[in-house]
């Protein structure tokens, strides 16, 4: 797996135009959205990165150049300031960074793409409604990626737009892991295991194949670990299994969901608490996981830092998920070369870090504890049987290449 070809050499093999502009990247979670301004060559280093954070409770936004510098911050008032509000607060922000040159287009971070579409796409009217249907299965951050496309097609309706979706990667995956055992009649409507992340795991899995190319064709485990968290296995680059399935909220215990869930405990949640499907949903998406555990935060630093007993065991408990379902990613892959992490916690937590490390001993990993306090890259020690690294994560610059990609090859949104 390697990024997507440099988009000047597509270009000229085409005899296509090139971008004659920079290409903007959006990101919209739940409560925030993250954006950046590359190049047309999509290189590395971003021209700038921002984002616009605590939408709905106090929004800022905070914009640093390709040095990490500050160069815009601005507070705004919670009332009316929405995610469509947001995303054209972004658009004059990034007009008035670039000085007059004009954005040639946008990409953005789609969670769902169903069962239509496994590849990036440029967004058409028709495209917008089929991921309408989707917002059910990623109620958190589908209706915001929504908004925020909808939001700069309002503003600049002549300006190119590309989806790139999370669920595309993990299409690779064999027939088995992606089925239920449903009736068949419910699998052929599209009730199978999706996965999410793959931009996250796509980035990460072509930065392992430049760092060592041998263990990226390897049996790898990427751990992305953050408000959100999943696991996903990989042999040679491509995935082969994940921890969730069809919604984002299967798998891992994260911020605030629940992960994987005994489905007879939802039904005896209706039927003995009255329960419907709006109560089930706000409590496995947003009232469980570390939050739900803790009763403090779903915020890592602020469990760690606690002294509160249900702290600890909220932390324990994401770490033995993680070591189970390692060992299960294990299997799916006959056994383990490498385990990567990224994401928030997986790249800032070296006590996670160490305690998942620790949980994995009998695979044959071994840490070195030098190198993980410090971060490394490299985490596990020389003769470690199963390797350990840490790798910073990059969504944008997926994005960013993908949408150069789409827009100097023609490719168009059907699926």
């Amino acid at each position: 797996m390697s990024l997507p070809d440099d988009p000047a050499d597509v270009t000229a093999a085409r005899g296509l135009a090139p971008l004659n502009g920079p290409i903007a990247v959006v990101n919209a979670g739940s409560s925030s959205i993250k954006f950046a301004v590359y190049e047309a060559l999509c290189r590395e280093t971003p021209l700038f990165r921002g984002q616009i954070e605590s939408i709905g409770l106090a929004p800022r936004l905070a914009v640093a150049n390709s040095g990490g510098e500050p160069v815009a911050e601005q507070s705004f008032p919670a009332e009316g300031f929405d995610h469509r509000a947001a995303t054209r607060q972004i658009l004059l922000t990034i007009v008035a960074l670039l000085h007059g040159t004009k954005v040639s287009a946008v990409g953005h971070r789609v969670v769902h793409g169903g069962a239509e579409y496994a590849a990036p796409v440029r967004i058409d009217p028709d495209m917008l409604t089929a991921l309408g249907r989707l917002v059910r299965l990623a109620p958190l951050h589908q209706p915001q990626n929504l908004a925020a496309i909808e939001a700069i097609a309002e503003a600049a309706p002549h300006l190119p737009q590309v989806a790139c979706f999370d669920t595309a990667f993990h299409r690779s995956q064999p027939p088995l892991a992606q089925l239920f055992a449903l009736p068949r009649r419910f699998t052929a409507s599209g009730l199978r295991r999706y996965g999410f992340h793959g931009l996250s795991y796509e980035y990460v899995s072509s930065r392992l194949a430049e760092l060592a190319p041998d263990v990226a064709r390897a049996r790898v485990v990427i751990a992305h670990l953050g408000n959100g968290a999943s696991l996903c296995a990989l042999r040679d680059g491509r995935s082969v299994a994940s921890t969730m399935g069809f919604t984002a909220a299967d798998g891992l215990m994260m911020g605030t969901r629940c992960g994987t869930i005994d489905p007879g405990l939802l039904v005896y949640l209706m039927d003995e608490y009255g329960m419907d499907a709006r109560n089930l949903e706000d409590l496995i998406y947003r009232q469980s996981g570390l939050l739900g555990v803790s009763g403090i935060s779903s915020d890592m630093r602020t469990l760690r830092a606690s002294p509160d007993p249900s702290a600890a065991e909220a932390i324990a408990l994401f770490v033995y998920r993680i070591v189970r379902e390692i060992a299960s990613l294990a299997g799916a892959l006959g056994g383990l070369d490498a385990l990567v992490f990224t994401a928030g916690i997986g790249e800032n937590d070296a006590a996670t870090r160490a305690e998942v490390a620790a949980g994995c001993r009998w695979l044959g990993l071994a840490l070195d504890d030098a190198r993980n306090e410090s971060a490394a890259t490299r985490i596990s020690t020389e003769d470690s049987a199963v390797s350990a690294w840490v790798i910073p994560t990059d969504e944008e610059r997926m994005i960013a290449c993908h949408t150069a990609s789409v827009l100097t090859s023609g490719i168009v949104s059907s699926p």
